[in-house]
């Protein structure tokens, strides 16, 4: 006696492979019999599943279950694939914007004069926009180094001209024949949210205060 033929196991089924790659339960993806209602244009409590997916329909839109761990589950009605949209864009131009952070080098001699200082400075200025760290330095050379306070204060003058778009990471620092200090640029994160309501918390950046060389550099004496 012959069977009949088995059907194929493991057949394609599309909207199942849809709702596994979803973030979020939607519409009749939720399972559970009551949920709470959040968001605008709706008063706000807990509603049949029934109830719920009645008013997302009503408006078009689709229930979308955002707190799946709460008892019972909480749920806006939103346009799901616009949200997406959004989501992705924003994701997109984060990321064309993102860059490797780099540390860009401005060097110094004890002897610079102002007007090759005030073209370093607007050099600097522009890598800390762009959100790269600067290492400004001074080389001394032969008995220069006696006169190792020039360096400083010339460094403090150049972090100081800076301070509105950097954060100091350290007072100047001699290594060997180079005083150098390091400049991070200063970034103030905004709030942001989402439609499903997720939080971010905003954290200024730590502040630094740098009190003005008392004596400009330009006065003190040449050193060969």
């Amino acid at each position: 006696m012959a069977f009949p033929p088995r059907p194929p196991r493991g057949a394609f089924n599309p909207r199942f492979k849809k709702e596994q790659q979803q973030e979020h339960r939607t519409n009749h993806m939720i399972k559970a019999p009551d949920v709470r209602l959040v968001g605008e244009n709706i008063v706000p409590g807990i509603y049949s599943l029934f109830e719920a997916n009645g008013f997302a329909k009503e408006q078009g839109l689709d229930l979308v279950e955002i707190s799946p761990g709460a008892t019972p589950p909480v749920c806006r009605i939103i346009d799901y694939n616009k949200f997406l949209y959004e989501e992705k864009k924003k994701k997109k131009e984060m990321k064309a914007k993102a860059k490797t952070s780099e540390v860009k080098e401005i060097r110094f001699t004890p002897n610079t004069d102002d007007h090759d200082f005030d073209f370093k400075v607007k050099h600097a200025e522009k890598f800390l926009e762009d959100g790269n760290k600067v290492k400004a330095h001074v080389q001394f050379k032969g008995r220069a180094i006696m006169f190792k306070e020039r360096g400083e204060l010339l460094l403090l003058k150049f972090a100081d001209k800076l301070k509105d778009v950097s954060a100091l990471e350290g007072l100047p620092k001699l290594e060997g024949k180079r005083m150098q200090v390091m400049l991070s640029p200063r970034i103030i994160k905004k709030k942001s949210g989402n439609e499903l309501g997720k939080l971010h918390k905003d954290k200024p950046a730590d502040d630094v205060v740098l009190d003005k060389p008392t004596e400009e550099t330009s006065a003190l004496p040449n050193v060969e």
